[in-house]
């Protein structure tokens, strides 16, 4: 039998890579470099949301495109940087090491068949010792993204909050507009609305290490809770949004 590789993908698309970038001093340039080192980018965009620390020099060292993005927020950064794109394929990830840029090749290799590809952080086997991923996180992640994969007729997830994602141009591109959320809840908006808009998308593993630095959304048990509230209330508020959607258009 021929031996088959299933990491081919079309390398003559133009590929962005986006990361949203908040007081990441001390990891922002290795991340960058890291993925550089895969020549695979036309464009590394790091969308700088008002940091206060030295993240702004670090990225200015490399080779990537410095935006600022004055609306506070995580939503607000990677909106930005949907909207700042225009290569065929988009990439997004967090500057803070806590993603290997190795799975980018995963990535490219699944879009030769689907529109997105959503990574998730929950496979036991490949979260590294010292990840921030405590029993609370992992099963909370998997009990959001269950409730939003019943609710909205999703493919599996597992993970309502990884932000490592692929996606074609025209995905992105039909939904921009239309994302209005930007706080640390925004992945949920992202997935519902790439779900509704028909998109053909497949969830894979990834690898999750330790973090260079310290988490601003979750450093804490309550303030995981606050994001699992937030995106449970979006979820469920754009879930009876689309209900009466459809009995208006029964109606009529």
């Amino acid at each position: 039998m021929e031996k088959q590789s299933y990491l081919n993908f079309n390398l003559d698309k133009t590929i962005d890579l986006i990361l949203p970038a908040y007081n990441e001093s001390e990891s922002i340039k290795k991340s960058i470099e890291d993925f550089e080192s895969l020549n695979l980018f036309s464009n590394i965009i790091v969308i700088d949301n008002n940091s206060t620390d030295n993240t702004a020099e670090q990225i200015k060292k490399t080779k990537a495109i410095y935006c600022l993005e004055k609306k506070q927020g995580y939503g607000s950064a990677m909106i930005s940087g949907f909207k700042y794109s225009q290569s065929d394929i988009i990439i997004t990830c967090e500057p803070d090491l806590t993603f290997s840029h190795l799975d980018v090749y995963k990535f490219l290799s699944y879009l030769n068949d689907f529109d997105c590809v959503f990574g998730t952080r929950t496979s036991k086997s490949m979260i590294e010792l010292g990840a921030k991923m405590n029993p609370y996180l992992r099963y909370g992640n998997i009990f959001v993204a269950k409730i939003l994969e019943y609710l909205f007729f999703g493919p599996s997830l597992t993970d309502v909050g990884c932000s490592y994602k692929a996606f074609k141009k025209q995905s992105i591109k039909k939904i921009c507009n239309s994302l209005d959320i930007s706080g640390s809840h925004f992945q949920p908006e992202l997935m519902i609305k790439l779900i509704e808009n028909k998109n053909r998308i497949i969830e894979i593993p990834v690898f999750y290490l330790k973090r260079k630095g310290y988490s601003k959304i979750t450093y804490n048990f309550s303030s995981s809770l606050k994001v699992a509230i937030n995106m449970l209330f979006l979820i469920l508020k754009l879930f009876i949004l689309k209900i009466f959607k459809l009995k208006k258009f029964n109606v009529e």
